[in-house]
């Protein structure tokens, strides 16, 4: 009898770590509501959801979980920082990596960027020597460690990374000029 009260305790337990975790309880499943996107597609990477959402001309079309570099969500603030950047981006280039299967690299840091961080600089929220940094990308994970998504490991520098048959898929469809909001 002692292990079924032990059992359900951990069980309790266990449910209100989940309930109080800032990861999200399940992980969003892919979705998709017709079979090619319609017209135009662009992105949204909600931070906070761990979600990389499809637009087209039609609406919404695709939804695949990502994570990031840093554990804390906030914008990326300079270079080393490990944080996502937050704002409007686009895709300027798609190609394989050695390492991370294929990338398709923002264009980050853009005008937007800059001033955000030279403000920053100049309110002495960052060091005056801080660099903005670069090199930001859509990328998959190391061959066969797509658990790294599955359990909301974030591991990158600042990308977004995505599990490697969901980057595939991601890559047959967004051109380069893909415009890609990243938000919290």
């Amino acid at each position: 009898m002692k292990w079924k009260f032990i059992l359900a305790t951990v069980l309790v337990a266990a449910t209100g770590l989940v309930a109080f975790n800032t990861i999200p309880a399940t992980y969003p499943v892919k979705k998709r509501v017709r079979t090619d996107p319609v017209g135009t597609v662009y992105v949204v990477v909600d931070k906070s959801d761990y979600e990389l959402k499809v637009y087209d001309d039609e609406g919404w079309y695709a939804t695949y979980p990502v994570v990031f570099g840093s554990k804390d969500l906030s914008d990326k603030m300079m270079e080393g920082d490990r944080r996502t950047p937050e704002g409007t981006f686009k895709i300027i280039s798609k190609r394989p990596h050695e390492k991370w299967h294929k990338m398709l690299m923002l264009d980050y840091p853009n005008k937007e960027s800059w001033a955000k961080f030279n403000e920053r600089k100049a309110k002495g929220i960052i060091p005056q020597k801080a660099k903005i940094g670069g090199g930001i990308a859509i990328h998959g994970t190391w061959p066969n460690d797509n658990i790294v998504v599955d359990d909301y490991t974030n591991w990158t520098n600042g990308c977004i990374s995505v599990k490697n048959e969901d980057l595939d898929e991601l890559d047959s469809y967004l051109p380069v000029g893909t415009r890609v909001i990243i938000q919290r």
